[in-house]
C-alpha cells in the first residue's frame, strides 16, 4: 500500500486540526523523548537525569509572617 500526496496532505490536515499548530512541536518532542527513552531501556543504559525535564521542588516562599502551629 502506497500513500499518494493527497493522502499525506489529508493526514497532515487532520493532525493540525486535532492538535492545533502550536501543540505539534511539543507533541513531536515528547514523542522523540519517548523513543529515546525506549531505545536506552532496550540497551540497558540508565536514564541520564539531565536529559529529562523534571520539576524540581522549590522551597516555600517566605512571607515574613510567623508560622502558626
Amino acid at each position: 500500500m502506497t500513500f499518494g500526496i493527497w493522502q499525506i496532505v489529508l493526514i497532515v490536515l487532520v493532525v493540525v486540526l486535532v492538535f492545533g499548530a502550536g501543540k505539534i512541536p511539543r507533541v513531536m518532542g515528547d514523542f522523540a523523548k519517548g523513543i529515546k527513552s525506549f531505545k536506552a531501556g532496550m540497551m540497558g543504559k540508565e536514564e541520564d537525569p539531565s536529559d529529562t525535564d523534571r520539576l524540581e521542588e522549590s522551597p516555600p516562599e517566605e512571607t515574613g509572617e510567623p508560622k502558626q502551629t
